[in-house]
């Protein structure tokens, strides 16, 4: 059975422990760690079936197959590598990290050098699966536009580098508009899902991504548009946010247990 560590208990490490608990994903929670060992511990206290350990990074890749990390951007820099170093599989969900093209490639090297697999899933968006397709061929475009309520976008850097008052947008606004590359900076806790899409893609940097303030609405929606020798299509989905988090689409935790029950299962589906 495939023993796995969470890096980080915030929702989507909560979701995905849970997931592992009541059964959904066949597999062994090994371990758990969070900076704040309060919320590591309230959620090691919250399982009927998983009994797994507090340990630091470094224990914990000794004695697990698969890492997840749902920590931070910052964490990945120092998590990835020692896990991959270790022979143990990743999962990244905070994929912003790898607009680093210097991390991103050290990850990819030290994952070819000791045979081991880094997963990224979907997330809070659908159409991956078209755009990995897509990519055999030629792509010539591709648009991520991202619409959240206000206060989804609160204490993003963009917001507090610009003095934006989100309390007095009114109607639809556009934030920011620019490549994956400075969106994945300017919103680390918004659009990962722009840095995923990036990395099936054409890069950080050709990727386009708008970011708006929308008042009207009390989901997170994702649109986006790629256009290729292949035709082109455009995806749109409209995410509930969630209940703990409302920087965080409930899809996103939804993608990550999905993603490990593809890992575990012996039917694989999709491209």
């Amino acid at each position: 059975m495939l023993r796995i560590g969470v890096i980080g208990c915030g929702t989507i490490g909560k979701g995905i422990c849970k997931a592992i608990d009541d059964g959904t994903v066949e597999a062994e929670l090994v371990a758990v760690y969070d900076r704040n060992t309060c919320d590591a511990e309230k959620l090691k206290g919250q399982f009927n079936r998983c009994k797994p350990e507090f340990m630091e990074t470094a224990e914990m890749v000794q004695n697990v197959d698969l890492l997840v990390e749902c920590a931070s951007q910052e964490a990945v820099y120092d998590i990835v590598p020692l896990a991959l170093i270790s022979k143990c599989d990743v999962m990244i969900l905070s994929v912003g990290a790898l607009a680093d093209e210097e991390l991103r490639h050290r990850i990819e090297n030290l994952a070819t050098d000791n045979n081991c697999k880094v997963y990224i899933p979907s997330g809070a968006i659908v159409g991956l699966d078209g755009l990995k397709s897509a990519s055999i061929g030629e792509i010539h475009s591709a648009t991520i536009t991202t619409r959240k309520p206000p206060g989804g976008l609160a204490g993003a850097p963009f917001v507090i580098r610009n003095n934006i008052d989100l309390h007095s947008i009114t109607a639809p606004r556009v934030l920011f508009e620019g490549p994956a590359s400075e969106a994945v900076k300017a919103f680390p806790a918004n659009v990962n899902v722009a840095a995923t899409l990036s990395v099936a893609g054409i890069g950080f940097e050709k990727t386009m991504v708008r970011v708006i303030a929308d008042p009207t609405i009390t989901r997170n929606i994702h649109e986006i548009t790629v256009e290729g020798s292949f035709g082109g299509f455009t995806t749109k989905v409209e995410n509930v946010p969630s209940p703990s988090n409302p920087k965080s689409s409930y899809l996103a935790q939804l993608s990550a247990i999905a993603t490990l029950k593809k890992i575990s299962s012996p039917f694989q589906i999709g491209t």
